[in-house]
């Protein structure tokens, strides 16, 4: 009998696995099984021919506000699609190295919003409760690693897109420095803030991926006074809103950090906190209605958008300019305080959300739920840091997550951070197949 490829043996079980989870709404398009088994078999010649092709067999699920050649872009709005004429360079970066692509994933439509709710493809739930919400905006593409369809998925973050379904589905979530990967190919939320994610079952296979994607090499980490690792970390009392049980799974991740040598210093949110709310609640916004809002505006009114996010959009068409340098004035006062508060240290540990919200919570009233979300995400890309969304337990029986974010250009830090306190050794289970 004819020998079957490890290669499409994996594409076939992912299709499989497809069938048995039964969750249609993770995807906006799939690509032909038969042009994904053919590609598996050129990859499988190439491999046979002696190339090098570190991903090969890995099966990568794409954002749908990001381009790959053959399917459309819609950012989660069918009358706004269009036909890229090639990969953004992420995507074929990857594929060079022989990740296969399976498909496009739902979102929040154009990337606004945390929940996973805001899309005419439907709301994704959370992989392991499926009356929870799956987080967003990038939210098919965390659930679809969840769930053992593939292998590495690629998102985006502008307000923790990238990292807030990471934390409801147990998975990495690694949020590079701005403009580490290129964002070139991407439907853009706020083109000044927005970065291309990776999310992974463990963090090797993420750190791989963010390697692969990143042009040029990633800068140096800035000098360090030698020593231990130096961890600010907040009082519980100022987190805000944490349930008991997320109290005590963010001490208890404190702690592991503590008890691999790091220094643990408290800091104060406050700056944080504050330049969180700015990205909804201020003239900031405005770039979002630059990014999109002439075909939301557009007479008669596109098909299939989605009304809390039309709203947000087209709220911020009419800004007045000088209340945007206002709020840029403010923001750069917020950095320069978040700055001195961090000092030499090394990373922040933050919880990556302060709850897990039911589908029905987020759409009785999505843009609170969204702020709220957003209260530890919300200014990492203000700030222009980067961070890693860490599984790091359970609480209540549903995935409990940190972040560890820094400084720009830290990238490789966080990640040795991660690995040599432990942080890391979580490896993500496969959600159950009922999802």
């Amino acid at each position: 009998m004819p020998t079957i490829s490890p290669l499409l043996d994996r594409v076939r079980d992912a299709h499989a696995r497809i069938d048995a989870v039964r969750r249609p709404e993770l995807w906006i398009d799939l690509r032909p099984r038969y042009d994904v088994e053919a590609e598996a078999a050129r990859l499988d010649a190439r491999l046979t021919a002696g190339e090098r092709l570190p991903l090969a067999g890995r099966l990568l699920a794409v954002k749908g506000n990001i381009d790959v050649a053959g399917l459309p872009t819609t950012a989660g709005c069918p009358s706004y699609a269009y036909e890229p004429g090639s990969d953004a360079p992420a995507v074929a970066r990857l594929r060079a190295a022989g990740a296969l692509v399976i498909g496009t994933t739902n979102l929040d439509q154009f990337a606004t919003g945390l929940t996973g709710t805001c899309s005419p493809y439907g709301a994704v739930a959370c992989a392991y409760d499926a009356d929870r919400v799956g987080g967003g905006s990038s939210s098919g593409s965390a659930v679809a690693v969840a769930l053992g369809i593939v292998d590495l998925a690629l998102g985006t973050d502008t307000a923790g897109s990238g990292r807030v379904p990471a934390a409801f589905n147990g998975v990495f979530g690694v949020k590079p420095t701005r403009g580490l990967v290129p964002a070139d190919g991407v439907v853009p939320a706020c083109a000044s803030l927005d970065c291309v994610t990776v999310f992974a079952r463990t963090l090797p296979e993420a750190g791989q991926a963010l390697a692969l994607m990143a042009t040029p090499a990633p800068r140096p980490d800035r000098p360090r006074v030698p020593g231990p690792w130096r961890i600010a970390v907040p009082p519980a009392a100022r987190l805000g809103g944490l349930a008991p049980g997320r109290v005590a799974a963010f001490a208890s991740a404190a702690a592991r950090l503590r008890t691999a040598g790091a220094v643990l210093r408290p800091i104060d949110l406050t700056p944080f906190i504050r330049a969180a709310a700015m990205l909804y609640d201020s003239a900031l916004v405005a770039e979002r209605y630059t990014a999109v809002g002439a075909f939301v505006d557009a007479t008669p009114t596109p098909p299939g958008l989605d009304p809390t996010v039309a709203g947000i959009i087209t709220g911020a068409r009419d800004i007045p300019a000088h209340r945007l340098f206002a709020d840029q004035a403010r923001l750069a006062g917020l950095r320069a305080a978040a700055t001195a508060a961090l000092g030499d240290a090394d990373a922040l540990l933050l919880p990556t959300v302060p709850d897990h919200p039911t589908l029905a919570d987020a759409m009785a009233d999505p843009r609170a739920v969204n702020a709220r979300l957003a209260r530890f995400t919300g200014s990492t890309n203000l700030f222009g840091q980067c961070a890693i969304a860490v599984p790091a337990g359970e609480v209540d029986g549903l995935p409990f997550g940190v972040m560890l974010i820094g400084p720009a250009h830290t990238d490789e830090r966080l990640a040795r951070i991660t690995e040599l306190t432990g942080l890391a050794d979580h490896t993500s289970p496969i959600a159950p197949g009922d999802g």
